[in-house]
C-alpha cells in the first residue's frame, strides 16, 4: 500500500507497510497516482514505463516518464516502495500482548473537581457515581504495590495522577510519590511520575513539589480566553482563564528541561482551534496539545461529520502556522520518521486494559480513565485482589488487524487502531473506529509527515 498527498507545498509517497516517505517531484507523483489508478496492487514495476500510463500522463514527455519511473523503480527495488505486508504474524502480536506486565497506572486520587467543564467525560469529576471523594493513602499504596507485583520485569513503571483534580488531593499525591521512591530499588523498579492538573490550586508550594517530582505536567486548559471560559467554568460559573494562566505560566518558567504539555479540547464552538494553539504559544508555552471533542450524537459541543471538512482545512492551517514556528511543539503533529515505537506499540497502540490500568479512590480497576464507572468493563479490585483476565484479553486482542476498518486504512501504523474508549461512546464497540476520529487522524498525520519532511530538508 502506498498512500499519496500533497500538504504544505509538498507531494509525497507514504510506503505503508515499510514506513519509507518519499518526497516526489511532480512527475514522479502523477506517474504515482496514476498507476494507482490503474492497480492497487502494481507487483513488481515492469523494466519500461507501460504506454497506457503515459498515455494517462499527455503533459509529460516520453523521457520525463521514464526518468520517474525508473526512480520508482529504483525504490522498490531497495524495499521503500510497494512492500508487501509482512510486518508480524498477527496471532503471534496477540499473544506477545497477552504476555505483557502493567507498566503504567493512571491512579484517580480523586473523584471530585472545582471546575465543572461542559465536555467533561468524568461527569465533572464524580464520573457519574453521584458521590465525590478523594483517594486516601492506603489505596495509593496498594496501587503502587499491584503495579509492582504485576509489572513483572519491567524496570520503568509510569503513574499518572489523574481526577477530577488531583490537586485536591495533594497530601495523597505525596505520600504516594514517597512510598515509591521509598522502595523501588528494593524492587528494581524506577516510577515516573506525571500529573493533569486544571492549575486553580496550584500555588507556589504545588508549583516546586510538581517541577521537582513529576516528570511530566499536563496543564489543561482550551486557548483562549473567551474559548476556555465558555468550556471550563468553576463550580459558581465563573471563568477559570483568569485564575489558571499566571499560574501555568509560573510552572512552564520552573520546569527546565522537564516535560509538560497544555493541554486543551476543541468542540463545535471553536472549530478555529489553530488561533487557540497560537494563543497557547503566545503565553510562553512551548510544548502545546489540542484535542478534538469526543462526544455522543445528542452533545451540542460534540463534532459532527459535516464539520470535518472544516477541522480538515484548520489542521491544514495550523500546519502552515508552525511551520514558521518551529520552536512550538504541537502533540498531534509529532511523528517519528526514522524509529518509531516499537513493533507491538504500532500493531496495539496504548495498551488499556493489559498494559495500562486506571485505579479509582475505592480501588476499583478499569482498563483506562474513559471507562470507569462503566460496570461492564470493571477489571477487578484492589481490596477484593480481585482481576478479571477475560476482559484483559478482550483489549489485548485488539489490534489492527483484529480491527476490520483498520486493515486497509494507510495510517494504520501511526495511529494502532485508535482509542478503545471513543470507539464505544460513539460506536457502542471498542472494535469499530469512530470515523469522523479516523478522518482527523489521517489529516493530522498528513500534515505531521510534510512538517517533518520540510524540517529534515527533503522539501524546498
Amino acid at each position: 500500500m502506498v498512500h499519496t498527498f500533497t500538504a504544505l507545498g509538498v507531494s509525497i509517497a507514504v510506503d505503508v507497510n515499510s514506513g519509507a516517505v518519499h518526497v516526489l517531484d511532480k512527475t514522479a507523483y502523477d506517474l504515482l497516482e496514476a498507476l494507482d489508478r490503474q492497480t492497487a496492487n502494481p507487483g513488481r514495476l515492469a523494466e519500461h514505463c507501460p504506454a497506457d500510463l503515459a498515455a494517462q500522463l499527455p503533459q509529460y514527455s516520453a523521457d520525463a516518464l521514464e526518468e520517474a519511473w525508473q526512480d520508482l523503480r529504483g525504490l522498490q527495488e531497495e524495499g521503500l516502495l510497494f512492500v508487501e505486508d509482512d510486518y508480524i504474524d498477527p496471532a503471534a502480536a496477540v499473544a506477545m500482548q497477552r504476555e505483557a506486565p502493567i507498566k503504567a497506572l493512571c491512579l484517580h486520587v480523586s473523584h471530585d473537581c472545582n471546575l465543572r467543564c461542559k465536555y467533561c467525560f468524568a461527569s465533572t469529576g464524580d464520573f457519574g457515581t453521584g458521590h465525590r471523594m478523594t483517594m486516601d493513602f492506603e489505596t495509593a499504596k496498594r496501587a503502587i504495590d499491584f503495579v509492582i507485583e504485576r509489572s513483572g520485569k519491567r524496570r520503568n513503571i509510569e503513574v499518572d495522577f489523574f481526577g477530577g483534580e488531583p490537586l485536591m488531593a495533594m497530601d495523597t499525591v505525596k505520600k504516594t510519590v514517597e512510598y515509591a521512591r521509598s522502595i523501588e530499588k528494593e524492587h528494581g523498579k524506577c516510577f515516573r511520575f506525571t500529573i493533569t492538573t486544571n492549575g486553580v490550586l496550584l500555588n507556589d508550594e504545588n508549583i516546586e513539589y510538581i517541577n521537582r517530582e513529576m516528570s511530566n505536567a499536563v496543564l489543561s486548559i482550551d486557548g483562549r480566553k473567551e474559548v476556555n471560559d465558555r468550556m471550563r467554568p468553576t463550580v459558581n460559573g465563573k471563568g477559570s482563564y483568569d485564575v489558571i494562566v499566571p499560574k501555568f505560566q509560573k510552572l512552564i518558567a520552573g520546569r527546565g528541561d522537564k516535560d509538560y504539555y497544555l493541554r486543551g479540547t476543541f468542540t463545535r464552538d471553536n472549530l478555529d482551534f489553530a488561533a487557540d494553539v497560537m494563543h497557547m504559544a503566545s503565553l510562553g508555552a512551548k510544548n502545546i496539545s489540542v484535542e478534538p471533542v469526543v462526544g455522543g450524537a445528542e452533545d451540542p459541543y460534540a463534532l459532527r461529520e459535516e464539520d470535518v471538512p472544516t477541522i480538515l482545512a484548520e489542521y491544514e492551517k495550523l500546519a502552515e502556522e508552525l511551520r514558521e514556528h518551529p520552536e512550538v511543539n504541537f502533540f498531534h503533529f509529532n511523528v517519528d520518521l526514522a524509529q518509531g515505537p516499537c513493533v507491538i506499540k504500532r500493531l496495539r497502540g496504548c495498551g488499556a486494559g493489559c498494559e495500562y490500568v486506571a485505579i479509582t479512590p475505592e480501588g476499583d480497576i478499569y482498563p483506562c480513565h474513559q471507562f470507569v464507572g462503566n460496570l461492564d468493563y470493571k477489571l477487578g479490585n484492589l481490596y477484593e485482589g480481585t482481576f478479571n483476565m477475560e476482559i484483559s484479553k478482550a483489549f489485548s486482542n485488539l489490534n489492527i488487524y483484529t480491527r476490520e476498518d483498520c486493515k486497509n486504512c494507510w495510517a494504520r501504523f501511526y495511529c494502532s487502531g485508535g482509542c478503545s474508549a471513543s470507539n464505544l461512546l460513539v460506536n457502542g464497540d471498542i472494535k469499530k473506529p469512530h470515523h469522523v476520529g479516523c478522518e482527523l487522524e489521517r489529516k493530522r498525520l498528513e500534515c505531521a509527515i510534510a512538517l517533518r519532511a520540510i524540517a529534515a530538508g527533503m522539501a524546498d
